[in-house]
């Protein structure tokens, strides 16, 4: 499975993520999570980092300016909508998105079917709660295209390989507090999800 590591702050952080497999890296633009940067300390992060991989730019209920601006200004290579985004926004992104579903009911898994997309456990707040999802709810569902996320740590994800989901993404599952990453379980991580 390929993995992103969400929530990134440091240059340090990205580069022992990526120095472990990480395929790519999470930088939240919603300021109200503890793990917010801004798209210019993003680029600053961004702009050191080595080709070939995924540089993904978080946001909650934005307009697609801000969102095409903050992306311009970050560099980030794809845009994550926590959001339901209509095609009035969709429509006008310069750069490619991935929509999450943030899973209520074993329903919800299939939204979206045709095209890749991120499924979250459901929460109030958004992203890095740490809260998993049903697991049975994927059962014989084609995951080939969902990236999973909420919950996941280095001793939980590598049961999830009989899934065939495309991807997991983690964020708290690897950090010693908000935003400062675990070097040993991001490694375990990425070790255990290959």
């Amino acid at each position: 499975m390929r993995t992103k590591i969400c929530g990134i702050t440091s240059y340090e952080d990205a580069i022992d993520a990526i120095n472990a497999g990480a395929d790519a890296l999470g930088f939240v633009f919603y300021k109200e999570s503890p793990r917010y940067i801004s798209p210019k300390n993003a680029h600053n992060i961004i702009k050191r980092l080595p080709p070939f991989i995924e540089k993904v730019a978080l946001f909650v209920n934005e307009d697609v300016q801000t969102i095409n601006d903050m992306c311009k200004e970050s560099t980030a290579t794809l845009a994550q909508l926590h959001f339901d985004a209509d095609e009035n926004i969709t429509n006008y992104l310069d750069i490619p998105f991935i929509r999450v579903v943030r899973a209520q009911s074993p329903q919800d898994v299939q939204l979206y079917s045709d095209s890749y997309r991120l499924i979250d456990a459901y929460c109030e707040a958004y992203g890095g709660s740490g809260k998993r999802i049903n697991i049975e709810w994927f059962d014989g569902v084609d995951c080939s295209k969902i990236i999973l996320a909420g919950g996941l740590t280095a001793q939980n994800v590598a049961s999830l390989k009989e899934y065939g989901f495309y991807g997991v993404d983690v964020s708290s599952g690897v950090e010693k507090s908000h935003g400062i990453k675990d070097k040993t379980k991001v490694e375990e991580f990425i070790k255990n999800a290959q």
